[in-house]
């Protein structure tokens, strides 16, 4: 390369403007990156020499040093070798907008890559997007453009007079810098608003405060006159109790009806919230701890400071209106937070004061969705990194709503922060203002990610739920019938026949009590939708307008505030069925005590919270089930389970496909990314959800990445046999034999006199679980084993888990300072349940992990057997293997991958791993390990040798940590 010759890199690679100073005697090449004029040393050393100016890509610089490194992704200390590969293949992707599938070994600092990786990217794109704008405005301005696109002007001018084409061409033009000034302007105002914010924020916000506080004060005062001065004055009709009249349904609009009054609505709304969206990432991931911790990471990044972030929640996690906050149910708490949006739009619209001076209702609306505070929180936001936590705070302290304050930060932000549901499900995205054309879109703990959509969208709902409902809305129907106007009676009359032929489909009848119907045919059976929508006589029905009722009259949530008025009081009585209704009544306590019963037995703290209120409105539950059989009749079936009573048969629509509502993700976004600390095996991620969305394989990228710890500080072992040389087989016939536990009894009894401090040992069920602890129990095996190790239990509730895993830490940690013959703790856990993930046992909490057989899910499952016989319909066979059977070994590998990460945590830590099973060391097993730990894995056919090499590893790793002067 001489002087005045440029390189061009390869389409598509990310490119940065560099300097390069080269000899003419040796040819050592020198680059300076102009961005912050530090010399970077490629080859060589700097000798004074000629400068010229090139394109260079970064990705083509050999012997990169760290320093440059750190220059190209900023990163709070000097990335692992690993984290800078991610980095620069995580950029690769985004730049050339592509689908990337990226494993990363928890403790190897995935979220902090993630962020520095993903933000490069964008802080580039911005300052080229900035570049070539600048380049657009100056040559428009100088007449210039119209000549530098000579090949689109002579397609266009095909069949044109090139006086036309030429108008056309500048036309455009003259509109595109009319729109890039006016884009410049709008992000001026908004970075001089920022700054403004930040240098004076304290100030602006008093004076808004004050404000806020003397326009509430009138408003009190003006709604307190109102009541006082106007009583209820309700003519002929039957008067109501305090407070009924939110009951009652609105008069219904179809879209038709409404269109022009919407629009103009609409109009003025986005006059004033409307905002251009600016390129951006949204991250999300499952729960919203892990997304708290992702908010910490970036704010301990070099990106803190200067990221517009923006955190989105549920309203169940973002609502301070307590009165709202005390529904409990997410369901209950938006349509209550609609409803009030409703009454305020309504109480300023012009053509409801004659109907409010008729009726003189007072209409409850929410002081804190107002429109100034709520634009200034939006402000508060975007200045500063903020977590869900540190929003509702703000937004108590602003007498503003963090639930609206947030969505209208969308707009402006760089990076959003969001769980799941409300970027994978359509309708909650399209709500929540969530725009994804052209934009990135990065998955975290991705690992159950077709789960999660499959479960989005899914529905069940019980015999007892459909006789509840249709109780409860006959009865309102009856209470309210000379209130209601003709079109709410038609939609309610339609939801009622539906209810009434989804008991029929059963073998019920609706009129009776489903807690005392015997079903006569018990069992389960599969349809399509087209076929149950024929079964239950219904397909002459308009499911889609049913289901769009019931979102836009809220009628769900005047059914639960019926019932929470009336529904356990026995004071609601219509003149001609007061005996009918009595009964009713009755019958509805008696499935909410049931429901009470059913919830504390079997379902988890959390699911029995929900369960409860939500049981008031078994409507709500219907509803997602209407939604779910609007799917292709392809996509989708629906599971008629009869058994014993109607109260306990179901019905449940099970989504076969989900890639056909994640492809709208793939379609729109520039670049998603999906990862995940253990992801393997990536074939269901490729296979279900992006092959059969349309992505070809030439978009598709897979990355995988090695751990941070040495390699001699993890010890996988397949063990083949135990000490009795009994084979380890523990499929479901062979499992609960009494000599395959008294095995499994004597290998952790041999692991516990070598293995310090604490041992995790995973089941493949709770069921299993209980089997052997109570023949370990009978055998003796137990009083053994506790007597090195203190044995703890995975509970099965929720709100237990922290408990137990407080009272094991604590065990674990008073054995290795007091030198006694007790050496630590034994944890039984159930692969799959409540610690198998998201749960650290770091250190001296995990120094060994266990897997007792392989937890393959069971097959005569109904919706199992029909996923498996959907794949191996719609999909090619791999390596001469169905895909039904492939999918039953990689969620059976998925969960083991998950359960045995639970132990390395950092670069320091170490752990044995013990698989106990033959089979996984088959090799369509043994290939779906994480590749970290495949390649350090030991297959051992018999128990001496492995139990020989578990003691030395031990010994080894416990002398050298009692060597260190800091442990």
């Amino acid at each position: 390369m001489g002087e005045g010759h440029h390189y061009h890199p390869p389409q598509g690679l990310p490119c940065a403007r560099v300097m390069f100073y080269f000899s003419c005697v040796d040819n050592v090449l020198f680059a300076r990156l102009c961005r912050n004029a530090s010399l970077y040393i490629v080859r060589g050393k700097v000798i004074q020499n000629t400068s010229l100016w090139v394109s260079f890509s970064l990705q083509e610089m050999a012997g990169e040093s760290q320093e440059e490194a750190k220059t190209r992704f900023p990163f709070p200390y000097v990335p692992y070798p690993i984290q800078e590969e991610f980095m620069a293949k995580l950029y690769q992707v985004l730049e050339t907008g592509k689908i990337g599938i990226f494993e990363s070994p928890t403790g190897t600092g995935k979220s902090l890559s993630l962020i520095c990786g993903a933000l490069s990217w964008l802080r580039d794109f911005e300052e080229k997007k900035r570049q070539e704008e600048a380049r657009l405005l100056a040559n428009g301005s100088n007449g210039k453009s119209a000549k530098e696109q000579p090949e689109k002007r002579s397609q266009a001018s095909a069949g044109e007079p090139d006086w036309i084409t030429q108008f056309v061409q500048k036309k455009e033009e003259r509109e595109m810098v009319h729109r890039l000034k006016e884009e410049q302007v709008r992000r001026k105002k908004r970075e001089e608003r920022l700054e403004q914010i930040r240098h004076n924020a304290q100030l602006k916000y008093n004076s808004k405060r004050k404000r806020m506080e003397e326009e509430e004060a009138e408003q009190l005062l003006q709604l307190s006159k109102d009541m006082l001065s106007h009583p209820d004055e309700l003519g002929t009709l039957e008067p109501l109790d305090r407070g009924e009249e939110d009951l009652i349904l609105a008069e219904y609009e179809s879209d038709e009806e409404k269109k022009v009054r919407s629009r103009l609505s609409e109009e003025d709304d986005d006059e004033d919230i409307e905002e251009e969206h600016v390129t951006k990432i949204y991250y999300c991931s499952r729960t919203h701890s892990q997304l708290a911790q992702f908010v910490h990471e970036v704010q301990k990044s070099p990106f803190g400071k200067e990221t517009r972030l923006v955190s989105l929640g549920s309203r169940q996690n973002l609502c301070v209106n307590e009165d709202v906050r005390h529904l409990g149910a997410a369901q209950l708490i938006n349509d209550r937070c609609m409803e009030m949006q409703k009454n305020k739009h309504e109480k300023s619209n012009a053509g409801e004061e004659a109907e409010g001076k008729k009726r003189r209702v007072s209409r409850t609306v929410c002081p804190f969705y107002s429109y100034e505070p709520m634009q200034l929180l939006r402000d508060e936001v975007l200045v500063e990194v903020k977590d869900i936590e540190q929003l509702v705070t703000l937004g108590k302290g602003m007498n503003a709503c963090p639930y609206y304050g947030s969505r209208y930060a969308i707009p402006a932000a760089q990076l959003v922060v969001l769980p799941y549901q409300m970027l994978l499900h359509g309708a909650t995205r399209s709500a929540s203002g969530i725009k994804l054309k052209d934009q990135v879109v990065i998955i975290d703990e991705a690992h159950n990610l077709i789960d999660t959509l499959t479960c989005i969208y899914s529905a069940q709902v019980s015999g007892s739920q459909l006789c509840c409902a249709h109780s409860q809305l006959l009865q309102y129907m009856e209470r309210y019938r000379k209130r209601l106007k003709a079109k709410n009676l038609m939609y309610i009359k339609q939801i009622l026949f539906l209810l009434e032929k989804f008991v029929a489909v059963l073998g019920g009848n609706i009129n009776q009590n489903p807690n005392t119907q015997s079903i006569p045919q018990a069992g389960v059976q599969l349809k399509s939708i087209n076929d149950f929508l024929f079964q239950c006589q219904i397909d002459n029905i308009n499911l889609f307008k049913v289901q769009h009722y019931c979102a836009k009259s809220l009628i769900s949530r005047k059914l639960f505030g019926f019932v929470e008025r009336y529904g356990a009081s026995g004071a609601l009585k219509t003149r001609k069925e007061d005996q009918k209704i009595s009964g009713l009544q009755n019958f509805l306590q008696t499935l909410n005590k049931r429901q009470e019963k059913e919830g504390t037995q079997h379902s988890s703290p959390g699911e029995a919270e929900a369960e409860q209120p939500k049981m008031a409105s078994p409507l709500m539950h219907i509803e997602g089930f209407l939604a779910a059989l609007t799917n292709a009749n392809q996509d989708g079936r629906v599971i008629l389970t009869r058994q014993g009573t109607l109260a306990l048969s179901s019905l449940k629509f099970l989504l076969l496909n989900p890639a056909v509502h994640f492809a709208q993700v793939l379609k729109e976004c520039r670049a998603v990314v999906i990862a995940g600390g253990t992801m393997q095996p990536v074939a269901d991620f490729r296979e279900q959800l992006l092959v059969c969305a349309g992505v070809g394989a030439d978009r598709i990228e897979e990355f995988s990445c090695g751990h941070v710890i040495p390699p001699d500080n993890i010890l996988p072992i397949i063990l083949c046999s135990g000490p009795s040389n009994q084979q380890l087989e523990f499929t479901y016939e062979k499992r609960g034999l009494p000599q395959m536990m008294a095995e499994v009894g004597r290998i952790l009894c041999n692991l516990c006199n070598v293995v310090p401090g604490g041992v995790v040992c995973f089941f493949p069920s709770y069921e299993y679980e209980k089997q052997v602890y109570t023949h370990w129990e009978k055998t003796g095996v137990l009083t053994q084993l506790a007597s090195k190790k203190k044995i703890f239990q995975e509970p099965k509730r929720a709100n237990q888990v922290e408990q137990v895993l407080a009272e094991y830490a604590k065990c674990v940690k008073r054995c290795s300072q007091s030198g006694g013959p007790m050496t630590g703790a034994l944890l039984f856990s159930v692969v799959g349940g409540k610690m198998s993930e998201g749960i650290n046992f770091s250190d001296d909490l995990g120094r060994c992990v266990i897997l007792v057989g392989m937890p393959y899910p069971n097959i005569k499952s109904p919706e199992l057997q029909e996923k498996m016989a959907y794949l191996d319909k719609t999909m090619p066979k791999t390596a001469g293997q169905a895909p039904g059977r492939t999918l039953i070994e990689n969620l059976c590998m998925k969960a083991v991958n998950q359960s045995i990460g639970r132990a390395i945590r950092h670069q320091k830590d170490f752990a044995s791993i013990v698989l106990l099973d033959h089979r996984y060391a088959r090799p369509a097993i043994f290939n779906k390990l994480p590749q970290w730990i495949k390649s350090r894995t030991q297959t051992k056919p018999v128990f001496g040798p492995a139990f020989a090499a578990l003691r030395k590893f031990h010994v080894e790793k416990r002398s050298s940590c009692e060597s260190l002067p800091f442990r």
